[in-house]
């Protein structure tokens, strides 16, 4: 931004709401706009003047670029919405093996077996047909403590999810189910509603979350001496009470690098593997000792950059950042809701909420945290409206749930993250017989159709 102080001012509409109460617009560069021109105004008018007068002069020759650009977005989202409404979608319900010993090695493979981005080759696909790559919502529910998991898919795409957990987990089973998210209304005026978006603690993605590797569950280790941070959402679901609902959508998609709107150096879109390049040079720089010795031709003190001689902490990020990078990547967007009936709302479940991903958190590298998508209100005496507003947030929030939306309109989000395969799988992985809960019910044995070789 060309507006020197528009960080700042950005920052500060930001927080202003946690701060002093108060919900400006969500417009920083209209805002920042505005007073620059009335200030300009104060102290030029007769420059502003004529600066207007000659925009208004221009208006025949800027006013249609503007126009066609509008036109274009609009037309994006128009062609976009049309294909996404036109594919068929299925909710596949994940069965769980009662004797399970993999690891989450098992579901990274299942997350690299589903990267996946057909439809988007060339540029009639993607501007005139309106094609989006496949977008997969990896999800966990809880039905007053009834644990339940499922993956959402284009049915298109079925045999691909279903070829992807088979060859990994010969034990269970996906069954077609109904859309639980429809099984009730959800309404504000009948349920009581809180959810939020989760985000990465850091603002950059090339950072990891911790991971099952840091954990040993890379290995197969014996049942008691398995401590898998995944038991602890599970214990959460399964804490959900009687007339409580709790549902945990991690939408994915292929990473193309979308997120940034930039290129790289080379003149191609710009990733997390850019972005970790930049990261890893910076510790670096940071790493470098400068060193000084005198001179004694000159007799003066000379000071070297010096190589660099990283600490063991700045060594092992460096190490994590290679590693995870070097992995398949996903955009992702995550995201819970907690629903009660009338009377059974249990704000416990809310502090939960905001901590539910405290395991796989690191102070030096990264985490995932709430952003209060729709409920960022702080109820001071002097916000007017905040219940119609809030019902509305929670009606929005809902839907795009619903809808397993992310990356596009009318539910696009701009805090998706980018995460490893590794990361994925740490999240989201079909337990093992280690991880134990009242809710987590496992099916006795597999099932499947008879040979077709058998002798008649």
């Amino acid at each position: 931004m060309i507006l020197p102080f528009f960080d700042t001012l950005e920052k500060a509409v930001s927080e202003s709401r946690d701060t002093i109460g108060v919900r400006p617009f969500r417009w920083p560069p209209l805002i920042a706009g505005v007073i620059f021109i009335f200030t300009a105004y104060l102290f030029f008018p007769v420059q502003i003047e004529l600066a207007l007068s000659l925009m208004l002069f221009l208006a025949p020759l800027w006013l249609p670029l503007l126009l066609v650009g509008g036109a274009f977005t609009l037309w994006m989202v128009l062609i976009r919405s049309e294909f996404i409404a036109g594919k068929s979608y299925v909710l596949l319900e994940v069965k769980l093996p009662r004797n399970l010993v993999k690891t989450p090695l098992a579901m990274e493979a299942v997350f690299s077996g589903i990267h996946y981005d057909k439809g988007e080759s060339n540029w009639f696909q993607l501007l005139w047909q309106g094609q989006v790559r496949p977008y997969w919502s990896f999800e966990m529910a809880s039905f007053g403590g009834n644990i339940h998991f499922f993956v959402w898919t284009r049915a298109d795409f079925r045999k691909l999810v279903e070829n992807a957990f088979y060859s990994q987990y010969p034990g269970v089973q996906l069954v077609e189910a109904i859309d639980y998210t429809r099984t009730i209304s959800a309404k504000p005026e009948e349920w009581s509603v809180w959810g939020c978006d989760y985000k990465h603690t850091k603002t950059t993605d090339a950072y990891p979350i911790k991971t099952y590797v840091e954990y040993g569950l890379d290995k197969t280790q014996k049942e008691p001496e398995q401590v898998d941070p995944f038991a602890h959402l599970i214990e959460f679901l399964g804490s959900i009470g009687k007339h409580e609902y709790f549902w945990l959508q991690f939408i994915i998609r292929l990473h193309k690098g979308e997120k940034y709107h930039k290129e790289n150096k080379d003149g191609k879109p710009y990733t997390w593997r850019d972005q970790a390049l930049e990261e890893v040079e910076e510790i670096r720089k940071k790493a470098g000792t400068k060193s000084k010795f005198f001179d004694p031709t000159t007799g003066k003190m000379i000071e070297t950059q010096g190589f660099p001689n990283p600490t063991k902490g700045q060594t092992e990020t460096i190490a994590a950042i290679e590693r995870n990078v070097s992995k398949l990547a996903f955009d992702v967007g995550g995201r819970g809701i907690y629903i009660a009936a009338p009377g059974h709302f249990n704000p416990t479940i809310i502090t939960g909420m905001i901590g539910l991903f405290k395991p796989f958190n690191s102070e030096g590298w990264n985490g995932l945290k709430p952003t209060h998508f729709g409920m960022e209100f702080s109820d001071y005496p002097w916000e007017f409206g905040n219940e119609r507003r809030k019902d509305s947030f929670r009606r929005s929030i809902v839907q795009a749930y619903r809808r397993r939306q992310y990356f596009n309109e009318p539910f696009a989000m701009d805090n998706q993250m980018v995460m490893s395969t590794e990361e994925l799988a740490t999240m989201y992985h079909i337990p093992s017989s280690a991880i134990g809960a009242p809710g987590l019910e496992r099916i006795q044995s597999p099932t499947g159709e008879a040979p077709s070789n058998l002798p008649i």
